[in-house]
């Protein structure tokens, strides 16, 4: 596989998070064997572009995971933990990922294989450099979800698990800097202006006040002196 050059943004996640997942998650030794041989049957047609276009079409987010006997499976189990998160595939063939808690995961290039029956990660640090690859076989792979199969021992492929994963309007964190008004109303970012014209209004009414006050103490002043000085023209 090509690798592709990684996106500014990238950078902004550290190498130490990224070894940290490849020594929990990288399919070596003890550690989720996912490109074990399995029975899996791919949905997605027999072209790479297809399964391509899918994943990068919209922002995944994983929302459960099913046993070989077809149980659901907390996603907090550490069978599946590891594979859980917001993951951005980009159509240049990099990748982010996060926790559900917004924090990084992992990053670098992926790709689906011509057949369309297997996603291929390839993590890499800050620099670069290869932490581990991963292939895992795709069991679904529509615009309603993708589902890949992982499995824990590669000895005994009869044990695995399928983890879903459905689209999400999730943005990416730390690419977006919206403004939020005083009742909790969000404007999203690139409409600034929206954010400045809702703070102009929200100000228009006190200092119409203030105005009309001060207008209203000048109009007493102004009154008060003109009754002294017809005093002092009738005196004279």
């Amino acid at each position: 596989m090509t690798n592709h050059t990684m996106p500014s943004r990238a950078t902004k996640l550290s190498a130490a998070v990224l070894l940290s997942v490849a020594l929990g998650a990288a399919p070596a030794g003890t550690a989720f064997a996912a490109d074990a041989p399995v029975a899996a049957t791919s949905a997605v047609s027999a072209s790479s572009s297809t399964g391509a276009d899918l994943l990068a079409g919209t922002p995944w987010e994983t929302t459960g995971a099913i046993d070989q006997d077809g149980n659901e499976v907390a996603l907090t189990d550490e069978a599946v933990v590891n594979f859980v998160g917001w993951a951005y595939y980009d159509a240049d063939g990099t990748f982010t990922m996060y926790n559900l808690d917004d924090t990084p995961k992992m990053q670098g290039d992926w790709a689906v294989s011509p057949d369309g029956s297997e996603r291929t990660l390839v993590a890499k640090d800050d620099d670069g450099e290869i932490l581990f690859e991963r292939v895992v076989p795709i069991t679904e792979l529509t615009t309603d979800a993708f589902t890949y199969r992982v499995v824990p021992d590669e000895a005994a492929p009869e044990t695995y698990f399928d983890v879903v994963h459905t689209p999400t309007d999730h943005a990416e964190p730390g690419t977006t800097s919206d403004a939020v008004e005083e009742d909790g109303t969000v404007i999203a970012e690139g409409n600034e202006s929206a954010a400045d014209e809702a703070e102009v209004a929200g100000n228009a009414g006190p200092i119409a006040a203030i105005v009309a006050g001060i207008v209203a103490v000048l109009g007493g002043a102004a009154l008060v002196m003109k009754k002294f000085m017809r005093r002092g023209n009738t005196k004279s």
